[in-house]
């Protein structure tokens, strides 16, 4: 009991690119964090020990990045087929959510460093970009924190990356927004509908006109 009461609790943060973790993680620590790389050799980890503003705890800071998106949205592999495939078929057939760079190692990467964090800080661009990332990282972590709720999840809001702006946003945490994260799986999945039928219906127009287009 001794040793569950004293424990320090870990909060993982997480930044939208690394040179942003390296800011924000400066700027927190007082230039006094221990700096390692991660295992996907394109991502940093910055730690360091301070007061948690949302309960007042010390705690164990672990600062990262992601780099970019980590998921894009696409067609499962038969649906890739031209030939078999009518371009029609494409508003209605399911997607599916993929790595957005397989050899980043993106979701692993996250879930290895949430590993029995008790909170996490979403430093991702306020835009709705970025707060589709911020659930995202949300999904990639959710089986390695110790739990995840309202309580436990925190979204910071910036608009530079300056001493005050940073500390400010520390201490005003506030939650990420799912109906902004939502409205952009709705703009990518229009996207992809309509510019992979296009493409094929415009392709199959010319050739049909014109001939090999390829040779």
């Amino acid at each position: 009991h001794f040793y569950k009461r004293f424990i320090m609790k870990g909060v993982l943060m997480v930044a939208e690119k690394p040179s942003l973790a390296q800011s924000i993680s400066t700027i927190l620590s007082n230039k006094k964090c221990d700096y390692r790389k991660g295992f996907n050799g394109a991502c940093s980890v910055n730690e360091w020990q301070g007061k948690f503003p949302p309960t007042g705890e010390v705690v164990k800071y672990k600062m990262t990045s992601v780099c970019g998106h980590v998921m894009s949205i696409d067609f499962p592999g038969k649906f890739n087929n031209w030939d078999k495939v009518d371009p029609v078929e494409l508003f209605s057939c399911p997607t599916e959510k993929k790595e957005a760079t397989a050899k980043l190692k993106m979701p692993a990467f996250l879930a290895a460093e949430a590993k029995g964090c008790d909170y996490i800080v979403l430093w991702l661009d306020c835009d709705k970009e970025g707060e589709n990332i911020c659930f995202e990282v949300l999904d990639a972590v959710r089986s390695s924190m110790r739990r995840q709720d309202r309580n436990t999840v925190f979204r910071a809001k910036f608009s530079s990356i300056t001493d005050k702006d940073i500390v400010a946003a520390m201490n005003h945490l506030g939650e990420p927004d799912e109906n902004q994260s939502r409205s952009v799986d709705a703009r990518q999945e229009l996207d992809l509908r309509i510019g992979c039928a296009f493409t094929r219906f415009q392709t199959r127009f010319f050739q049909g006109k014109y001939g090999d287009l390829d040779s």
